[in-house]
């Protein structure tokens, strides 16, 4: 899948309390054909992912009243077919061991490379697009 090749448009979902994280994926991933919305709580983000279903979610680890291990958890029961991918600035092994044992698409210590979580994303809309060809 390159960059620029949706097959449909692609709804993502960014959850960062630092504002300037969703911000810069906001300008990245639309550049690339993704609807995307950013919020910095993970509870209206959750309201909005509730009304109609994420393709991928990229959400933070630590956040004030909700932490990306419920948000993940959250998500994979209104959709399970949704990628979700952790970023995090307080990475531990059992941490990921537990996030991929919840389904977590990927676990990404911050800082990361633009490039890595855009790798990342793409691989997942690779499976994405893989199902909808199946279905």
């Amino acid at each position: 899948m390159t960059e620029n090749t949706l097959v449909r448009p692609r709804r993502l979902l960014v959850i960062d309390d630092e504002a300037i994280v969703g911000k810069r994926l906001l300008q990245v991933f639309g550049k690339m054909g993704f609807k995307v919305e950013v919020f910095d709580s993970p509870a209206p983000a959750m309201e909005a992912a509730a009304r109609d279903p994420f393709d991928i979610v990229v959400t933070d680890l630590k956040m004030e009243g909700m932490d990306g291990m419920e948000v993940l958890t959250r998500v994979r029961q209104l959709n399970p077919a949704t990628r979700v991918i952790i970023i995090t600035g307080y990475a531990q092994s059992e941490t990921a061991e537990e996030a991929f044992k919840l389904g977590v698409f990927d676990f990404i210590p911050k800082p990361f490379r633009l490039e890595q979580l855009k790798e990342s994303i793409l691989k997942a809309l690779d499976e994405l697009e893989q199902e909808d060809h199946v279905q």
